[in-house]
């Protein structure tokens, strides 16, 4: 019996899970190096020593990698768990039900170090939260995600429900950056004057509130009526090397590795670029990326558009190749002539194309690459196309992170900032490998009616 059309309501309801997941990831992204190795003009205690291991790395570096390759390998296990699920509620939603408390439970212990002086021990204790974190978070994203090719039927469908899903991730990147413009409230209504308990109390808030948005879908959508998706019989393994073997995918998964390095980088500096290069308040982040967002959403009528008229490839060949200039501007942030104000908003304005088109078009053209996969195999993998891309996206995040935690080596504070400028030409260089592996990927020609090649 094919399944029901979803509605917009559905539709705005399955975006809310996005704004809960964005929510927390983004915190952690944004806030983690911020809270724990703080520039000394940031009114916050270094809480991990700047300590090298091997003489390269730095333990921030290997705090973050820890936390996410440990989870990565989970994302496998549970899309496969997921795929292959036969629940009477569906394939996806009992495990994004469950995987809500513990995401939302070790978002906040990330930020509720053992001692509030500069320790070790507080490294092995961000290590434990930061990989139970990753693994809750990972038993929500993973499920959710492989809903989305099973609730659309056509192309314009899934870039319609991608964009909408796209426009919660970044309100979840709004929220997150305003992490600190949230503190000062809570210091100037609350009465605390104390900045770190400020910061994790803001932290907690957040944190519930990203658990209950995650939870509309799952107490809205019923699945077993606008889903079509089937069990997969396919053990773990055999769905990976599956999977693997479709070449559009492998060079869509290297080209979104890069990306998501690239953008970790400008994620885990915003606050750094703000204080150490151009000497504006922290408070200022969330302004930013509000800014960033609400011209990017301008843009998504026309990415939508231009998807159906030239094809997605080319939207997305250029939206990296624009993200390599913006950062090869933030090596000179603080050195042109205009005032900081001015280079910070130029930057993020500039940003917000490719933030609207590398938001909506990856997502939709995996879903393609799932549902397309599904037709010529007759195995319903879609769960694993998702954990496999979760796979490279965390570890791009991770290793943007640690390329991050890195370079503060070389200068993080005003006056010594070189690390934080490399940090742009290293952006660079990821946009410039994305651009020549997404230029191998195949798409195929026929204005709306397009479809993705496989081998």
């Amino acid at each position: 019996m094919p399944a029901d059309k979803l509605p917009l309501s559905k539709q705005l309801a399955y975006a809310c899970g996005m704004i809960g997941w964005s929510i927390m990831t983004n915190i952690i992204i944004v806030m983690l190096p911020y809270f724990y190795l703080p520039p000394n003009n940031a009114g916050l205690t270094p809480l991990v020593p700047q300590l090298l291991l091997f003489g390269l790395f730095n333990i921030m570096s290997v705090i973050t990698a820890s936390g996410r390759l440990v989870d990565a390998f989970f994302d496998p296990f549970i899309a496969s768990l997921s795929d292959k699920s036969e629940s009477r509620r569906g394939r996806r939603i009992p495990f994004m039900q469950w995987a809500v408390l513990p995401a939302v439970l070790f978002c906040g212990l990330t930020f509720c170090p053992m001692l509030k002086v500069e320790s070790i021990h507080n490294a092995y204790w961000l290590i434990f939260t930061l990989v139970c974190f990753f693994m809750g978070a990972t038993a929500y994203i993973i499920p959710y995600n492989a809903l989305l090719p099973e609730l659309t039927r056509t192309g314009r469908e899934r870039v319609k429900l991608s964009s909408l899903q796209q426009v919660g991730f970044v309100i979840g990147i709004i929220l997150s950056a305003m992490v600190n413009n949230f503190a000062d409230w809570v210091e100037r209504f609350a009465g605390i004057t104390n900045r770190e308990t400020a910061v994790q109390y803001t932290i907690w808030g957040l944190a519930v509130f990203a658990g209950l948005v995650m939870l509309v879908p799952v107490f809205t959508i019923d699945e077993k009526r606008y889903s079509n998706g089937h069990p997969s019989h396919l053990s773990l393994f055999p769905a990976i090397q599956k999977t693997f073997q479709n070449r559009n995918f492998k060079y869509y998964l290297i080209s979104d590795f890069s990306y998501y390095m690239a953008l970790s980088i400008i994620s885990s500096g915003l606050l750094f670029f703000l204080k150490s290069l151009l000497n504006l308040p922290e408070s200022m982040g969330g302004e930013l990326m509000a800014t960033m967002v609400l011209v990017s959403l301008l843009f998504y009528p026309l990415v939508n558009y231009l998807s159906l008229k030239i094809g997605k490839k080319p939207i997305v060949l250029f939206s990296f190749g624009l993200l390599s200039l913006i950062f090869v501007a933030i090596f000179f942030l603080g050195k042109l002539p205009l005032t900081p104000q001015a280079q910070i908003y130029t930057l993020v304005i500039s940003a917000s194309f490719p933030l609207a088109s590398l938001g909506i078009l990856p997502n939709a053209i995996l879903a393609e690459i799932a549902q397309n996969d599904a037709k010529r195999t007759g195995e319903n993998r879609e769960g694993m196309f998702f954990a496999v891309k979760y796979l490279f996206v965390k570890l791009g995040q991770t290793l943007g992170i640690a390329l991050f935690a890195f370079l503060t080596i070389y200068g993080k504070d005003p006056g010594n900032d070189y690390g934080l400028r490399l940090n742009g030409i290293c952006g660079c260089v990821l946009c410039l490998l994305a651009i020549v592996f997404f230029s191998r990927f195949r798409e195929g020609r026929g204005g709306a009616k397009r479809k993705i090649i496989h081998h």
